[in-house]
């Protein structure tokens, strides 16, 4: 894919520390059994856009100072994104720790990269993200003894706009805790005056709320301690995963065209005299649609064993605030999500069924998950392990309902969002969308070729919908 030239110019490499506060009394936090599984996979890298058609004078004089105070304020409530994991094969009570010493990595930059075409939605190469987001190591290093737990990089696109990009291990906190975060630092940001004295929903420390009725615990520190091994052997002899051809791009799936999707599976049930799905939602619909689509896409490009492999998945992650038999206040701190897993006979998703099948089953893994969030747990890691890093499955990572297009700094919503782990990772991205009410961003990273028979696929599949 041909590539403008575009530079990175770092202006600027801090620390930023909280202020003072419970950080002096608090020096540790316990992983519970929701936190553990996490410890083994690759960290989440955010990328929020913004406008900002100011000169990178009043870039480096105005807007910085104002993110690291707002960040030095927020992290005194949010003190754990400061601190750090330490892992030991021989330790049975794995926890986050922080000290009065700990501080999140910053760093200011310039890009010369056109802000505009960065956030479209049509295939860019991925080369061009990939100096915006800060990297983080995977927890699975005997090399490495001591992990911090979030970076921070804002890059300034001069008279143009910024980005702010993080990177940070799922270990600490779920998307649930990273957008509480993020909107606790937008608010500050945006009221400094009278943040110290009016911030609301502080988060909430206490491990004891969380309970382990099915013993995970201890199923899970065993994977751990044994897959860590594993895991770091190939970290030594990882080979990169070929970028050189890979783009990424974003479909919007709007609310009508979703309404569209549904009416279709209703009728096709109903003509075929056929059971309707029990829950038809926007992320089952959405769901449902974008896999066939991928699986369709996949057809042309894996090798003869793939296509007519019996069965494929797809995962998603499952809020267990609503969910679990125990209540968990909405402020906690830390991982409260379950994992689902659908599998199907692919052979019956490329067929002419193929999206009535896969709502029906993804909605009904949903209405499983809501009676019982833990019923598969001890399959949790396994499940994750098999979807992470395949082209042949799919996972989705965020979700809509947590409303990233609300975090506004002062400058109004984000422009854009993007989440760059998939690159590596092979996930789907599904935020709320920004200009289309109840609608879903779907993020993507195939081959540039790959790219254009997906598009394709999408926009005749929804076209055809009556």
């Amino acid at each position: 894919m041909s590539t403008p030239p575009f530079t990175l110019k770092v202006l600027e490499h801090c620390k930023v520390t909280p202020q003072l506060n419970t950080i002096s009394t608090i020096s540790s936090l316990p992983l519970t059994f929701l936190d553990i599984p996490w410890l083994l996979f690759s960290p989440s890298q955010p990328l929020f856009f913004y406008d900002f058609p100011h000169s990178i004078s009043y870039f480096t004089t105005t807007l910085v100072p104002k993110l690291k105070e707002s960040l030095s304020l927020t992290l005194q409530h949010y003190f754990p994104f400061a601190g750090t994991f330490v892992p030991s094969l021989d330790v049975t009570e794995p926890c986050l720790k922080f000290t009065l010493n700990n501080s999140v990595s910053f760093t200011v930059a310039e890009s010369n990269s056109k802000f505009k075409h960065l956030c479209s939605n049509h295939s860019r190469d991925v080369n061009e993200f990939h100096p915006l987001v800060p990297n983080l190591q995977q927890i699975n290093s005997f090399e490495v003894k001591e992990f911090p737990l979030l970076v921070i990089q804002i890059t300034s696109f001069p008279n143009s706009g910024f980005s702010i990009g993080l990177a940070f291990h799922h270990v600490v906190a779920d998307g649930r805790t990273i957008h509480n975060f993020i909107k606790t630092w937008s608010y500050c940001s945006s009221s400094i005056s009278e943040a110290s004295s009016s911030l609301k929903s502080l988060p909430f420390y206490g491990r004891r709320v969380i309970i382990d009725p099915k013993g995970l615990r201890e199923v899970f520190l065993k994977d751990w301690r044994k897959r860590r091994l594993v895991l770091n052997e190939k970290v030594r002899k990882e080979v990169k995963v070929d970028l050189s051809n890979m783009t990424r791009a974003t479909f919007i799936m709007s609310a009508s065209q979703m309404e569209k999707i549904k009416k279709f599976i209703i009728e096709s049930c109903k003509e075929k005299k056929k059971s309707q799905p029990l829950h038809l939602s926007s992320y089952v619909l959405t769901s449902a649609f974008f896999w066939v689509c991928y699986l369709k896409t996949q057809q042309d490009f894996v090798n003869e064993k793939v296509i007519h492999e019996d069965v494929t998945h797809f995962g998603f992650i499952a809020g267990g605030i609503t969910r679990l038999e125990f209540e968990v206040p909405k402020n906690y701190f830390g991982n409260c999500v379950g994992f689902g897993k659908v599998s199907l006979r692919r052979n019956d998703l490329l067929g002419e069924d193929g999206i009535v099948i896969a709502a029906k089953e993804i909605g009904s893994t949903i209405k499983k998950l809501d009676a019982s969030i833990l019923g598969e747990g001890e399959k949790w890691i396994l499940d994750w392990e098999m979807l992470h890093g395949s082209e042949e499955h799919v996972h989705i990572t965020w979700s809509p309902k947590l409303k990233l297009y609300e975090l506004n700094f002062g400058w109004g919503k984000p422009k854009k969002i993007e989440e760059i782990s998939i690159d590596f990772t092979r996930g789907v991205s599904f935020f709320e969308s920004r200009d289309f009410e109840g609608g879903i961003e779907i993020g993507l990273a195939l081959t540039e070729s790959k790219m254009d028979v997906f598009a394709f696929l999408f926009n005749k599949g929804l076209e055809a919908l009556p």
